[in-house]
């Protein structure tokens, strides 16, 4: 029987309908049902290198997919701009931009679906992208993207405060006032360098926890603490690389940021796709790890 395409508000509740039937399955997913070993390998920025330029590949196959999907975030972007204008919540403005990326990893999981069926060999679209709601890994993946929402909010939560205990609490006049108390005043430069510092280390945790555990749980059925934990002895393992590539995603989004959200539209799938291949060169493959264990004996 021929497929038809509907609307898209039709399509996405014939989509989250069926993902529902996987739920129960989903639940189990949090815990460990993949008791491979999760075996790392050390990472050198030549590997990012390679990451970023399949990334690019990957973008260059699904550009209009890509394209259709993301163009969401400039919109979110902008709207976050207008809410902070217009609220009176100019102070949290840079943290809310800020910490939107905290939560990429999780928003990028269908680009890593993308890249993970491209490198099957297999026919990808944006509806595929959403595929991953059927998956039981979705569960786990959602409790994990429930982690970094919290973190975000702490994050916003602790800017407030610094802005409170510094320039604060009454809102600045307007954005000029604003900027110029940040540069021309003692405490505008406290609550500066102390909202960078306290961003750099909710930046820091964000990466350690998430590196590789979102892609590592759609790949695989590890669960939940597995996939954070192989995260984490990356990050420990190779500090300078795991390091480098925060740098990097922190340039580009901000390049995407400062061209009025627009740059998003590329960076944003660029760096999703280029996290999946990341990755793949981050950890070894299931069925390499199991044949290496099969060859020890």
């Amino acid at each position: 029987m021929a497929k038809t395409i509907g609307n898209p508000l039709s399509w996405a509740a014939h989509v989250f309908g069926r993902g529902s039937h996987y739920v129960e399955a989903g639940t189990k997913e949090i815990g460990v049902q993949d008791t491979a070993l999760i075996e790392v390998r050390d990472l050198h920025i030549s590997d990012l290198r390679i990451a970023l330029k399949k990334g690019v590949e990957d973008f260059a196959a699904f550009r209009t997919d890509v394209m259709f999907i993301v163009v969401i975030y400039p919109i979110i972007g902008l709207l976050l701009t207008w809410f902070a204008f217009h609220r009176d919540l100019l102070p949290l403005l840079f943290p809310l931009v800020a910490g939107f990326a905290l939560l990429g990893p999780f928003a990028a999981v269908g680009l890593y679906e993308m890249s993970r069926r491209r490198e099957q060999g297999r026919k990808a679209g944006w509806g595929d992208a959403f595929a991953v709601i059927e998956s039981p890994s979705f569960v786990p993946i959602l409790i994990l993207g429930g982690y970094l929402l919290a973190i975000f909010a702490v994050w916003m939560l602790t800017a407030y405060l610094i802005y409170g205990l510094t320039l604060g609490p009454e809102p600045p006049v307007s954005a000029a006032a604003f900027i110029r108390e940040i540069f021309t005043t003692g405490a505008g430069w406290t609550m500066l360098i102390a909202g960078v510092a306290a961003g750099f280390v909710f930046a820091a945790v964000v990466l350690a926890i998430s590196f590789v555990s979102f892609p590592l749980l759609l790949d695989r059925h590890v669960g939940v603490p597995k996939a954070v934990i192989a995260s984490v002895d990356i990050a420990m393992k190779s500090p300078v690389a795991v390091a480098a590539w925060g740098a990097i995603v922190a340039a580009l989004l901000a390049v995407g940021v400062i061209t009025l959200f627009l740059g998003l539209i590329i960076v944003l799938p660029v760096l999703g796709h280029a996290s999946w291949h990341l990755y793949r060169r981050a950890v070894v493959r299931a069925e390499q790890t199991g044949q290496d264990q099969s060859a020890a004996m």
